[in-house]
This record gives C-alpha cells, structure tokens and sequence, in this order.
C-alpha cells in the first residue's frame, strides 16, 4: 500500500482489496471450496458456472444467478454439507483511489536525489547511484555491499501490477512470473500500455546508464500527475503522456520489486501479477498468486496490498504458505488508523509500517497491536520504475517490500549455516526474543528493521532490531 512520488517516470500507489456490493449482479463472482469430485454437482445445484481455478484443486471460481441476493446465495450454499467454502469474491483498489488520507507531497523533497546524477554497477547491473546510497539504507544497518550478493539462493515472490522486465537494475534477477489477469505465463506491467506508450517512457532518460555513463538529465519538468504524485520527466515526454496519460497506478510493482531488490540483491524476484495497472483486481487472482509462488519455489511473499474484510480463502492460501515454509509479509496500510486489515493482522504475517527518516511512525501509516510486527522506512525510498526509469516513493507498499527483502537475507543465511528452511516461526521466535530488551508497542511494533542484525544471522531465528 502506498502514497508515491514519481521521479523519472511516474509513480503508484500501494493496494487495499475493498468490499463488493451485497447485491448479486450479472457475471458476480464467487470463490467455492469443495472436493473436486462433488465441485459440478454443487454448481449445478444453486445455478453455478465455473469461470477459473482457485489455485488449488479444491477451490474454483464461479459466478452464481443474478435473480438471488449475495447473502442469501453465500448462506444456501454453505449449508450444504459438501461445500467447504463459500464466499463472495470481493473486488479490489488501489489505496489512494480509496483513502482520504492521502496527501500531495512536495517535489522539493527530490532535490537530493537529482543532485546526486552518477551511474554505478549494483553487482553487475546498471543503477542511479541514488538508489544505491540512500539514506534509508543506513537507516536499516544496510552492511557493506560484498563480493557475495545478500539473499543468494532464495526466491521473492512479488504479488502486485507486475514487473517491467527490462528494468536494466532488474532483469538479471526476474523469474518469468505469471499474469493472472490475462492467465498467461510472464508477470510484465508492461503489458497494461501500448507499445508507443513504452515506447515514450524511455525518453525521459537521456543516457542508457551502465558502469562508465552518467545519466544527463538536461531538461526535465516536474508535473504533477495525480493528488500523491509528483513526476519528473524529460520535456519531449512530458508533452507526449499529457495527451496520452498512463494508468494511475501503473508502475506499483516494478517499484516494490526495486526494494526487494536494493536489500537482497542475490535473490530472484518472481513477478506475480494480479492488479491491472488501473489498481482493480480480484481476490481470486490474489489467492491464485499465494499457491503459485509456494507451488514454484518461493521463500518469502511479499503483499503490499489489505483488505478490510477478512477472506477465508485468503487465510487458507496464507496458512497453505505458512505450512511450506513460505515467509508473508504484508502492508499494514496508509490511513493513520488502528483498523485491522488483512493480510497483515493474521496471525502468521509479518504486518509492516512506514517510519520517518528520524524513525517515527509515519503520519499515513496504520498502527496497533493486532495489525503492526514492525517498521521500515516508506518515506522518499528512491527505486525502479518502467521504461529503465527511477521513482521516489512513499508508503506502507514499500516498507514492505524493504523487510521481504530482508526476509530473503535470513532465509540464505539460514540456509547456508543450518541446512534446514526458515519459516514464519523462526521470524515470530526471534522477534518475540528481543522482547526482553526493547519491548513491543503498539506503534512501532518489535521496532525498526536492521539489515546488519539480519546479515549475522544464526539458528535463533531471523532477528529485528529497535534503534
């Protein structure tokens, strides 16, 4: 979840999966358990048509009769002994779009970034050296960058818009993914835009950045796309796209995986696309995506996404993760509040905030004690974005996507010393640990998250740390 800046390139939001109306409406959607072999006699029994497959052999997704309430249809059905599961598939925004709370946020807060033009090699891939040295990485205890990258060996599995895979910082390290808005192989966000609107992306960086350039910026304008973004582009691009705007959430995924990416740079990124780049999705894509990334090989799940309503079925995605050894982490949200929002207040994942650079709780960020594990930084984090661009962004979405990285370090440290897979109990065990020298609160959780603790990691657990 997340409120944004954009910077070479426009910027996204972070994800809150919202209710549907309890009416049933022509084509409504809903999500069924059952034993496969009972599955067609069910749907045929209420007016069911199968429309995809739940991600599990038990699980379908139906759409059910428009002459019948929502409500009514749910209690029918589960009634039915031989039904498991049944629930109405909510639909799904994106954060901004939804929240009130949502505020513009100055471009003055770039100008250390765009005096900062250098290309570096972030182990062999090209990188705006912004991005390899900015302040939150020392706000974290980010260790010293050494010949073995952080995080080798482990799978991140990003659940969002998707990811650009020809992102020079990114390409080397992305799985092919799935898009299961379309249901095709391949996680790309590229796939929401056109070819000429690709195309225009690529302007706004005058030089292709590698070990030996310097990217040179020339002219650019700062112009502001939407109430939580602020775009620096090249001009030529900015006249094109002002006719032609991207979605307005385009980009969300590319930037999570960034930061993903900035802490464990020797992890894979496999990109799991279930939000249109307009910010809509279903909660079947979403639950289709958590058995996806434990079915191929993921060791950490990255959602910066909630919804206010607890889903059974996600919970049953969630636990099937948990039982594999598979890490959650997950976005507590950007409204101030003390709400509980899912996945984050389950039980068995690791709900993140957003911290300042001086280390308090944001002022979007959620809270409290059913609902917060701990805290990263998500204020002006710089990142990737489509078309070989950068962005400067703030928000939940992307604290999140700082401590999945840093899930990914203790994963491949544990790995490497013990032999024996990480899982959600080793993070509940290690941060419960330190609970007798920095006690947990309701506002920044078990504290802030600290890389260098991470990187010494031992069998006690993967450990957090409060500054």
């Amino acid at each position: 979840m997340k409120r944004t800046i954009r910077i070479l390139g426009p910027v996204v939001a972070s994800l809150l999966l919202m209710a549907s109306m309890c009416i049933a409406q022509s084509g409504q959607r809903y999500i069924l358990r059952a034993n496969p072999s009972n599955q067609a006699d069910i749907c045929s029994a209420y007016g069911l048509v199968v429309v995809d497959q739940g991600g599990t052999s038990q699980v379908v997704i139906t759409t059910g009769p428009s002459s019948e309430e929502s409500d009514q249809l749910v209690a029918e059905v589960r009634a039915d002994p031989r039904v498991q599961g049944f629930e109405l598939e909510q639909g799904a925004a994106v954060v901004e779009a939804a929240t009130n709370n949502v505020q513009t946020v100055s471009a003055g807060a770039l100008s250390s970034a765009l005096n900062n033009l250098a290309a570096v090699s972030f182990y062999g891939n090209p990188a705006w050296n912004a991005y390899v040295s900015q302040p939150a990485l020392a706000q974290v205890d980010m260790p010293p960058y050494a010949k073995q990258p952080l995080g080798s060996g482990t799978v991140v599995a990003v659940i969002d818009t998707g990811v650009d895979p020809t992102h020079p910082a990114l390409r080397g390290v992305l799985l092919p993914g799935y898009d299961f808005t379309r249901d095709q192989p391949g996680g790309s966000e590229l796939s929401d835009v056109d070819q000429s609107t690709v195309a225009v992306l690529g302007q706004s960086t005058v030089a292709v950045l590698n070990q030996s350039t310097v990217a040179v910026l020339g002219g650019y304008a700062v112009v502001q796309l939407n109430q939580s973004t602020v775009a620096v582009l090249g001009q030529s691009t900015v006249a094109v796209l002002n006719g032609n705007p991207l979605p307005a959430e385009f980009g969300h995924g590319t930037m999570v995986a960034g930061l993903v990416h900035l802490i464990a740079p020797g992890a894979q990124i496999m990109p799991l696309k279930a939000f249109s780049a307009n910010g809509t999705a279903r909660l079947g894509d979403v639950v289709r995506a958590i058995y996806y990334a434990v079915n191929n090989g993921a060791n950490v799940i990255n959602m910066s996404f909630s919804q206010d309503q607890i889903s059974s079925e996600m919970l049953q995605a969630i636990n099937y993760a948990d039982r594999h050894g598979v890490i959650c982490v997950a976005s507590v949200g950007n409204n101030a509040s003390m709400m509980a929002v899912y996945p984050a207040s389950m039980g068995n994942v690791t709900g993140v905030g957003s911290v300042s650079a001086s280390g308090t709780l944001s002022t979007f960020s959620n809270y409290g004690p059913d609902l917060l594990t701990l805290v990263a930084p998500g204020e002006g984090l710089i990142t990737t974005y489509p078309g070989a661009q950068w962005a400067a962004v703030w928000g939940t979405s992307f604290s999140s996507a700082l401590v999945s990285g840093n899930m990914a370090v203790g994963v491949a440290r544990l790995n490497k010393n013990n032999n024996n897979p990480a899982d959600f109990a080793d993070t509940d065990d290690a941060m419960a640990s330190i609970a007798s020298v920095n006690a947990y609160n309701a506002v920044t959780g078990w504290g802030v998250l600290d890389v260098q603790n991470m990187s010494k990691f031992n069998h006690n657990g993967l450990h957090f740390h409060t500054h």
